[in-house]
């Protein structure tokens, strides 16, 4: 009986990982169609996501399409109107559209996402749009305070609302994980590390720079990772811990 759930589960495993590379080619492949509609106007067409990045289970993997491009304006991508709403219709997240001015501009304004999309990206067409662009760590330490601080109140607030609902609580902390991995991610930047790419690692990284509680990220680094985990209840533990983990990660932050 046990050797028969091992094979279900790798055969689980293996059809999640087959219908995540179909969904990269798939999202490659209207990346590259899209490339072709704004021609000329086109600088640079990525894929970004946990798909690129790594070490999340198919379930928990998203990818999304980024372009850059001569001209933002409404007449200058009305070419990609159709492909972009046939795109999003499927369930897929709508496109990033940055014009090439914006882009330059913008490490100012998102030193973390810059960083982030940095480290796990695919070139599908055109320029590599990294080039020349630096972030500050000024920069990156007010974004990281004002992110993390944002995101707490929020966690916090539906975590109050929902903490009788373990059914709730389960959706919240998986919701929250990828987010808080890229602030994790960016916590270890401004100490001058490079973060590690699978979330246990990462984890014990931000752990030991913020003197955080490894153990209360436990059930959800496992539950992305594709293992099984048991679902929160009722005023879990669990997620009470992460909650107050997560509080002084922010505390750490605003400090630094």
């Amino acid at each position: 009986m046990v050797l028969v759930a091992e094979a279900v589960s790798v055969a689980a495993v293996l059809q999640g990982a087959f219908r995540m590379a179909d969904k990269l080619q798939q999202a490659e492949k209207v990346a590259t169609q899209i490339a072709g509609e704004l021609g000329d106007n086109l600088q640079s067409m990525l894929l970004l996501g946990t798909a690129i990045r790594g070490g999340y289970a198919p379930a928990h993997q998203e990818v999304t399409v980024m372009a850059v491009v001569k001209d933002a304006s409404t007449a200058a991508i009305r070419p990609v109107e159709k492909s972009l709403a046939a795109w999003v219709k499927k369930g897929n997240p709508a496109p990033l559209i940055f014009s090439q001015s914006e882009w330059e501009a913008s490490t100012d304004v998102f030193p973390i996402e810059i960083e982030d999309m940095r480290e796990a990206h695919r070139l599908v067409a055109g320029t590599d749009p990294f080039e020349g662009i630096t972030t500050s760590r000024d920069d990156l330490r007010r974004e990281l305070e004002r992110e993390v601080q944002g995101k707490l109140l929020q966690l916090r607030s539906q975590y109050a609302a929902y903490a009788q609902n373990g059914g709730v609580l389960t959706r919240l902390l998986i919701d929250s994980a990828s987010t808080f991995f890229v602030l994790m991610r960016a916590l270890v930047r401004l100490e001058g590390k490079d973060p590690e790419r699978k979330p246990a690692r990462l984890v014990e990284q931000a752990a030991a720079i913020a003197e955080l509680d490894v153990s209360a990220f436990s059930w959800v680094v496992d539950k992305i990772s594709g293992d099984n985990v048991k679902a929160l209840r009722s005023d879990d533990p669990i997620a009470a811990a992460y909650v107050d983990e997560m509080q002084k990660l922010a505390r750490y932050v605003d400090q630094a």
